[in-house]
């Protein structure tokens, strides 16, 4: 029970990794808040999750939606403990292929509306609270075709460095989580591939990783809630990889 009396906010908690996480948030004692795109996911997850959480529907690309998210956690929690932001949108594509709208378009979730959501986040979080960014693997290894969303993480990997560094004396600790091949929803809305495409994108992940297998989202999200809890206390700027060997390999 690590989070009891805590507040912990999942962007991007309707659905995978954010799901799991936000479960065991709940399960460890805490009062949840999420947030998605998907209002009918958003209506299970909240079920899942149990009794008391906020659930709002909160497009992480557009500025205005986190404002108001934010305004909502406030005037039903007051404060923020534990941040997870888990928003994020998947595309592979080769770089003769890449367009401006692409890159505009993922850049402005996996980027762009991650590091404005923990901004607009930090007048409610105190001494002692926490934000974690769900990173990837991709920022670091030179996968074909993943050159734009490989390009946002790595930008995100950076923000959550400088972000740890300036509030460290602010006793706000930020960390990334950074999964491998996970078996999450994501996998299976990247832009541009049908079914076929995505089942060889998957084994092709699984033969790339040393325990042969997909990660499971609560495999994910138990790193997740170490690096929001107490037990992480002296742990800030780190980018944990959560990926059954594929990079320390």
């Amino acid at each position: 029970m690590r989070f009891t009396d805590k507040v912990a906010v999942v962007i991007g908690g309707n659905s995978g990794i954010g799901l799991a996480a936000a479960k065991l948030f709940a399960q460890e004692g805490a009062r949840v808040a999420i947030a998605g795109r998907d209002a009918r996911k958003l209506e299970a997850a909240a079920s899942e999750i149990g009794a008391g959480t906020l659930a709002r529907q909160c497009d992480i690309a557009r500025l205005e939606a986190i404002d108001a998210f934010m305004q909502a956690v406030k005037e039903r929690f007051g404060r923020i403990d534990a941040l997870v932001i888990n928003a994020g949108v998947g595309t592979f594509a080769p770089v003769r292929q890449i367009t401006p709208e692409l890159w505009d378009q993922v850049h402005a979730v996996n980027l762009r509306g991650c590091f404005f959501a923990a901004q607009k986040a930090l007048p409610l979080m105190q001494r002692g609270s926490a934000i974690v960014f769900t990173g990837s693997i991709g920022a670091v290894l030179g996968i074909p075709g993943n050159a734009v969303y490989a390009a946002a993480k790595a930008g995100l990997r950076a923000a959550a460095r400088i972000l740890a560094t300036e509030l460290v004396g602010e006793g706000i600790r930020v960390n990334v989580v950074s999964p491998g091949p996970t078996e999450t929803p994501l996998l299976y809305r990247n832009q541009g591939m049908d079914d076929a495409a995505v089942e060889g994108l998957r084994r092709q992940m699984i033969a790339n990783v040393p325990m042969h297998r997909m990660g499971e989202p609560e495999e994910v999200a138990r790193a997740i809630l170490f690096l929001a809890s107490h037990e992480a206390s002296f742990i800030t700027g780190v980018d944990l990889f959560v990926d059954g060997g594929c990079v320390e390999l």
